[in-house]
């Protein structure tokens, strides 16, 4: 079977607009309120343009979930088991922040897929997902061995990195209301989730 030919420059640009529209339409309209007409107006081409990079609706609203699934996981992917296990920690803490803070959108398109039982990204999740926080709990673990910070669960510990950072971008409307104006919620959670953390994991 000949190799598939490499996407042109052109290509590789109207996917990438496609996807983004893609986005647009569901994080406002949901998967169910999304049209294909709607995204191929946001995108600025036609429908059968469109259909000739996508299948359907759910290609792309697949494809949207899991390039978002491989730009959340970055992060974790990149805690080093040879670092220092509170700033490698600490550094997540960060990270994960930054992507609620620079990508709400997407973090609320994922949230309502996990809501609706992940019907279109349940195999990314038992797959590739489940065995990098498996990967990751072992490092965790092994810390926690070496007497390098406390013993927690370590797959719960990931749990409450991802609810107490990705809870900004979820709920955003609701902290802005709570905390009023003259706030940045993003600042003052980096400043309260690392003296929680580095009092939780303190040996």
């Amino acid at each position: 079977m000949p190799a598939a030919r490499p996407r042109t420059r052109i290509q590789t640009k109207n996917r990438e607009t496609i996807l983004d529209a893609g986005l647009e339409v569901f994080s406002t309209h949901g998967f169910r309120g999304a049209t294909l007409d709607q995204i191929a107006d946001v995108a600025g081409l036609s429908k059968p343009n469109l259909l000739y990079y996508f299948s359907s609706k759910e290609d792309i609203h697949t494809s949207v979930l899991s390039q978002l699934l491989d730009t959340w996981l970055d992060p974790l992917r990149r805690m080093n088991p040879e670092g220092n296990p509170i700033d490698e920690l600490l550094g997540y803490v960060r990270a994960k922040l930054d992507l609620s803070r620079d990508y709400p959108r997407e973090s609320r398109l994922f949230a309502n897929e996990i809501l609706q039982g992940a019907p279109r990204m349940r195999g990314a999740i038992e797959g590739d997902l489940k065995a990098l926080v498996t990967e990751k709990a072992a490092v965790l673990t092994a810390w926690m061995d070496q007497g390098r910070i406390a013993k927690v669960h370590p797959v719960h510990l990931i749990f409450s990195i991802w609810a107490l950072t990705q809870h900004y971008a979820d709920f955003d409307v609701q902290v802005r209301a709570v905390l009023g104006p003259g706030h940045d919620p993003f600042v003052e959670a980096e400043t309260y989730l690392e003296t929680l953390f580095k009092k939780l994991l303190a040996v």
